[in-house]
């Protein structure tokens, strides 16, 4: 977890940020549950409008955020996540949807990638996998939602090609974030689950652990073995090697909470 920092700003939102991509002068940041207005089951700084919370206690939460990151929440583009692998290429008239209102999110998306300055790609998580992409010479970024689904059709490489086929990155100069999520500790699949890794992932035996008649599923591993197989450098990929599930006290986690939860935000901006 070294390069994965937890902050608390003078707003009172705590927040963890990636040191490797600090570095590069990339604002960035991913929520926990910590510093805002919502009340239980969603306490209390639940991002997600979709969750049954009070849309407008969640709209301060959001701009509390992105306040302590030094963002506009009001420019922030968001999307109606499926569980799907399809990448948004954000353009400048996108900025703002989906800030306010969940009808307005980009529909159908789950992962979005832009090269335009002042514009945050925000995304929302609550045991799912964060994959934050940096290319730091062509100036462009990219987020991914990656749950079981989203990591089996590999939406992490799909967003990084599409930054190629967009802004010409290279997989070799990229950095990548990989943020809390539930852990191979607590993440287990049947064999439902087992028969699509087995199609996609030649390696898929390295990401599973047999329990009985089911498999605890390395969703962390096999984002960053996708990611690796089309160039991207070991070496920067990070980590955060936090388990959503078993910090339900910083973090939301759907299937520790048995779906009566919140959820964090994932932020990047050039």
């Amino acid at each position: 977890m070294g390069d994965f920092i937890v902050k608390h700003n003078t707003n009172g939102v705590w927040y963890g940020e990636f040191a490797s991509l600090s570095a590069k002068g990339i604002k960035h940041g991913i929520s926990t549950r910590l510093g805002g207005q919502s009340s239980a089951p969603f306490a209390s700084l639940n991002l997600g409008l979709h969750v049954g919370d009070d849309t407008g206690v969640t709209w301060q939460n959001r701009q509390a955020f992105c306040q302590a990151l030094g963002l506009s929440a009001d420019h922030a583009v968001t999307a109606e996540q499926v569980h799907g692998a399809v990448v948004y290429q954000v353009n400048a008239q996108d900025a703002g949807r989906g800030s306010r209102h969940y009808h307005e999110a980009i529909k159908d998306t789950d992962a979005l990638i832009t090269n335009v300055p002042g514009i945050p790609l925000m995304l929302f998580f609550a045991d799912c996998v964060p994959v934050i992409i940096v290319d730091p010479v062509q100036k462009a970024i990219g987020i991914s939602h990656a749950g079981w689904k989203g990591t089996i059709a590999k939406i992490g490489q799909k967003t990084l090609l599409a930054m190629g086929q967009q802004y010409t990155t290279n997989p070799a100069d990229c950095l990548v974030g990989i943020g809390p999520a539930i852990g191979p500790c607590c993440y287990e699949v049947d064999k439902v689950v087992i028969n699509k890794l087995q199609e996609n992932f030649s390696c898929w035996e390295e990401l599973v652990t047999p329990a009985g008649d089911h498999w605890h599923l390395n969703l962390w591993e096999a984002n960053r073995q996708q990611l690796r197989e089309i160039g991207v450098l070991d070496e920067n990929i990070s980590l955060s090697g936090i388990c959503t599930a078993c910090n339900t006290q910083i973090f939301y986690s759907h299937r520790a909470e048995a779906g009566r939860t919140g959820r964090i935000g994932v932020v990047i901006a050039l």
